[in-house]
């Protein structure tokens, strides 16, 4: 018997999701899974099944408003700035609520210099 835990869940999802994507791997970060795309992380599934997601910091204030977003932090109380948010797995729980939350972070990643290949 195949036991699935929420990560488990959430990362196939994500991997459907970004199969048609180039240039697309998987790392394990900040205590998760992370995807990065050209090089840069976009999303990653934590543990718990929440996902956490690198956004535009211009945007954190509208995107947090949004159910289940809130200001991601490494640890107890270290924010992680105003770039990052993390997103509870209640609040993905449909691939149209888990697509926001990608495409977001998908159209970060396509305005952020870093390496290509």
């Amino acid at each position: 018997m195949t036991v699935t835990t929420p990560q488990s869940e959430l990362i196939e999802r994500l991997r459907t999701l970004l199969a048609d994507e180039p240039s697309t791997r998987e790392v394990a970060m900040f205590g998760g899974r992370s995807f990065m795309v050209n090089e840069k992380m976009v999303v990653s599934a934590l543990k718990t099944g929440d996902l956490l997601v690198r956004i535009p910091a211009k945007r954190h204030d509208e995107l947090t408003a949004h159910p289940g977003a809130t200001q991601a932090e490494m640890g107890a109380g270290r924010s992680m700035g105003p770039g990052w948010i993390s997103v509870s797995a209640q609040s993905i729980d449909t691939e149209a609520r888990l697509s926001f939350w990608l495409d977001v972070a998908l159209d970060y990643n396509r305005t952020t210099a870093g390496n290509r290949r």
